[in-house]
């Protein structure tokens, strides 16, 4: 029997999706017919984790770790990633607070879960990522968007963020550095922040996951500013970091209070994350990070290669991004909307990019484009998508 529509729970309407992830079965589908296709879609690094975090897993498996373990998490990385984050972000963490999970969209679903219902808010950047307002539409809470602005540099304007918070505020998304935009916000921005989110009872969910993927300055947290600690959900991994999409292997450092009720979900939905990537987690924790440092300064030189090429192609401009793997050009003076252009891009010039209102109504006039890919094949790209600028300008 086929199941009707009218049996789907009507949730699942309000349920989106990582359009990351349909552009990329598209560029797929036309790599089959044997088109060739660059892929700049994808926020996944091109680099293999490193060796010794390979063998620490393997090692692992070898030793037995093949079976259930807690669900917040084996007590040694829950240890870990407690002096990790209290080294890097300095405060003090105790491995109490700290959930290991299988990526870091779990950390995402059950903090908004735990906390956000129907006549809730959720603050949320915009654009940024997309899962943040799917989440906060499932469990029925209203999405505030909160602008992020090219003008800025691609960050909000405190005094928006005031502007926005209500009785009703339950929470407040962070990202930095950001994906799409690249953006970061610096210790200066943060104090900002928090003045306006002191007299207010809100939390914040503040996603670092790419924390370490930095061109200049220092990662700073809001979770550090006087008053933020019992309120902030700090959300990061080792996806970006240590080139470990598929190892599926995220954290979140929760308030105290928090934990049980997280528990509980992660219980109720994954029972554990895989004991044999924990392991292979601690291990990139606290062993070498020179790998980590030069997928980082490769990274650097291919931002500088695609910003100045993407700034030499007429109707496109570029900010350089601080931080993650992504440009988000200003594409608008090519005169069509981002989907129609990503689009076009795809299926007439061969790169894949995605749309900047995927990320929400505020990218419109932009794409995204993630540099995760040879410094040959982002030449090709920039070449391809310079033709096509330079047909819509005939």
């Amino acid at each position: 029997m086929q199941v009707a529509d009218r049996m789907i729970a009507d949730r699942m309407g309000r349920l989106g999706t990582e359009s990351a992830f349909d552009v990329l079965a598209r560029a797929r589908a036309l790599e089959a017919q044997g088109r060739d296709i660059i892929h700049l879609e994808i926020g996944e690094p091109d680099f293999d984790t490193p060796a010794n975090i390979v063998e620490a897993g393997a090692e692992a498996l070898r030793r037995g770790f093949t079976h259930y373990g807690p669900a917040l998490g084996l007590p040694d990385l829950r240890e870990a990633v407690a002096e990790y984050v209290s080294r890097t972000r300095g405060i003090e963490v105790d491995r109490a607070q700290v959930c290991v999970s299988p990526g870091g969209k779990p950390i995402m679903f059950w903090a908004i879960t735990a906390l956000c219902q129907e006549g809730d808010e959720i603050i949320c950047p915009n654009p940024s990522y997309p899962i943040y307002e799917s989440m906060a539409n499932f469990v029925g809470a209203t999405v505030v968007p909160l602008p992020i602005l090219e003008e800025r540099d691609f960050r909000f304007d405190p005094a928006d963020l005031r502007a926005r918070l209500t009785p009703r505020t339950k929470l407040v998304v962070l990202n930095s550095p950001a994906n799409p935009t690249g953006g970061f916000l610096d210790k200066i921005d943060f104090e900002a922040i928090a003045d306006v989110l002191r007299d207010h009872h809100c939390l914040i969910l503040s996603d670092e996951i790419y924390s370490r993927m930095l061109y200049g300055g220092e990662h700073y947290s809001i979770i550090a500013e006087p008053g933020m600690r019992d309120r902030t959900i700090l959300l990061d991994g080792f996806s970006k970091t240590y080139a470990m999409t598929g190892w599926r292997l995220g954290y979140g450092v929760f308030p105290r209070d928090l934990i049980p009720h997280i528990d509980r979900l992660a219980v109720n939905s994954v029972s554990c994350t895989a004991s044999f990537t924990q392991v292979a987690g601690m291990e990139a924790l606290r062993g070498p990070q020179d790998a980590v440092d030069a997928m980082v300064a490769e990274f650097k030189q291919r931002r500088d290669l695609i910003v100045a090429g993407l700034n030499a192609i007429p109707g496109v401009s570029c900010r350089v991004p601080h931080g993650a793997f992504y440009v988000f050009p200003n594409v608008s003076n090519l005169g069509l909307k981002s989907k129609a252009l990503a689009d076009r891009l795809l299926d007439e010039g061969g790169v894949a990019v995605l749309p900047g209102t995927a990320f929400g109504a505020h990218g419109e006039g932009y794409i995204r484009l993630s540099y995760a890919n040879s410094q040959e094949n982002i030449r090709k790209a920039l070449d391809r998508i310079g033709a096509l600028a330079r047909q819509l300008a005939a």
